[in-house]
């Protein structure tokens, strides 16, 4: 099971809101977290966030987990700009990530992909005049949240073995395994899109 991008079952009013609607107050947010400066209005929109999870009735599990996955990631990189640009720098960064990546936690939580992917080929047909290709589109949205999601399973499950090897602090015991794996998954992916026909024009 993956900590991040997996569909949560539910009837919550989130769950009910139209797919490309989500997708459109996604962007919107993420634009705004970009656009504030301070942290008190940063922290702001994590109490926003943490306000749609209780709306969207997420279990406690899975916001633990989503939680555990991003703590070390944020400590470091609000160690590194506090050692390169100051304090206050580094709690803006640390909450603009924080909001954006929680923000999408929860649209992935409360979406179906293939009403994202559908959301999407519907908004975008009008452009098909133009030349854009729809469908095209669509996959692509459909096979990044999976990704997301794949990548967050691998990176747990390396974790986990490395915990049984009691080799937790060992980077390259992390990495290669990682790497090896992201590649493998590249490939069977390469492999069925290319059975279906996908890019053969």
């Amino acid at each position: 099971m993956s900590p991040l991008g997996l569909y949560e079952p539910g009837n919550s009013p989130l769950h009910r809101l139209g797919a490309g609607w989500k997708f459109l107050a996604l962007l919107a947010f993420a634009v705004l977290t970009f656009v504030l400066g301070s942290p008190p209005a940063l922290g702001g929109c994590v109490l926003a966030v943490a306000v749609a999870y209780l709306v969207g009735r997420i279990p406690p599990r899975r916001c633990w987990q989503a939680v555990r996955l991003l703590i070390p990631l944020l400590l470091a990189v609000f160690l590194l700009q506090w050692w390169m640009l100051g304090l206050d720098t580094a709690a803006v960064v640390c909450l603009r990530l924080l909001a954006a990546l929680t923000a999408a936690n929860l649209f992935t939580l409360t979406t179906r992909v293939d009403d994202l992917v559908t959301a999407v080929e519907r908004g975008l047909g009008p452009l098909r005049r133009v030349g854009v290709r729809p469908e095209r589109i669509g996959l692509l949205v459909g096979l990044t949240l999976q990704a997301v999601a794949a990548l967050s399973t691998i990176a747990t499950q390396v974790r986990e073995a490395q915990r049984a090897r009691n080799a937790e602090r060992s980077f390259p015991a992390f990495a290669v395994p990682f790497l090896v794996r992201t590649l493998r998954h590249a490939d069977e992916l390469g492999e069925a899109l290319a059975a279906r026909g996908i890019g053969d024009d």
